[in-house]
This record gives structure tokens, sequence and C-alpha cells, in this order.
């Protein structure tokens, strides 16, 4: 696995392509959850009880920044066959986009556009928020070694 890592992040693009999708989604999804507050001066705040979402946003952020950098690198060097190309990259952009679920200030947009079907999903979604995170971390933790097996043997990494 090290070498894999290696491999994809000896490539400053690829580092700086996941510094930047871990601060974007770190920062997207704190705000979202209400965990930074841009008024009236910016401020975070963790209450108490909400540590572990706190903590679920912060590894779905670094395995998002992890996963998907390695993908656009095997998308890279497998151009020529996107038909293997396709599971490991759907399942990076569906964890990231799961661990995206909390509404907070967006909810009351979500229920005025969609009546009654964005209320329930707006409940859903608040009831749910934790178990989503995790299933979101699962899915990426198996996009992540998925990934790593298929750039050991598509680029024939010598294992030591």
């Amino acid at each position: 696995m090290v070498q894999t890592l290696k491999l994809v992040f000896s490539n400053f693009r690829y580092s700086l392509l996941s510094v930047g999708i871990f601060v974007l989604m770190l920062v997207g999804l704190l705000i979202l959850s209400e965990y930074i507050f841009l008024e009236p001066y910016v401020t975070g705040h963790i209450p108490n009880g909400t540590e572990f979402g706190f903590l679920l946003i912060i590894v779905l952020s670094g395995l998002s920044a992890l996963v998907l950098p390695m993908n656009v690198y095997r998308i890279n060097i497998l151009k020529n066959s996107t038909g293997k190309i396709g599971g490991s990259v759907l399942g990076s952009f569906v964890g990231a986009a799961a661990g995206a679920c909390s509404c907070g200030p967006i909810g009351f947009a979500i229920i005025s556009t969609f009546g009654s079907v964005g209320a329930t999903s707006l409940a859903f979604l608040t009831n749910y928020e934790l178990p989503i995170r995790v299933a979101a971390i699962g899915l990426l933790a198996i996009t992540y070694f998925t990934t790593v097996k298929s750039l050991k043997v598509e680029c024939k990494l010598k294992l030591q």
C-alpha cells in the first residue's frame, strides 16, 4: 500500500489535488454541519455530544482526499480501458457525496422547494446523519482498498 501511495502522490499535481479536496470538503462539511459559523464573524463551536460527528467529518474528508486523487491517477493511466474504471470512481463520488448529508441551514430551502417530500427527506437525513456518514466512510474504505489492489495489478508494483 505504501508503494502505491508513493507512486500516486510523488507527483505534485496529485498531492495538491488531495490537499485541495481535503480543505474544501472539510470546510464545506463543517459549515453545513454548523461547526463553523460565518456570521457575524468566523467562529467555530463543537457542542457537547457532537464530537463523534466532528470526527466523522474529518475522517470522511481525509479518505476522500486520499481516494479521489488515486482514482484520477488511475484514470490517467488507463485512458484506453474505461470499462475497468467505472466502479471505483463511482464509489468515490457516492461516498464523498453521502458524507455531505447534513442539511443544517439549507434545510429550509429544501422544505420550501419540495414541500412535504423535502420535509420528509430533511427529517430522514437529520435523524440518520451519523449512520450515513459511517456508511460513506465504509464505502470510501472499500474503494481505497480496491483502488490500491487495482493499481498494484495494473502498474505491476513489486511487493517488498
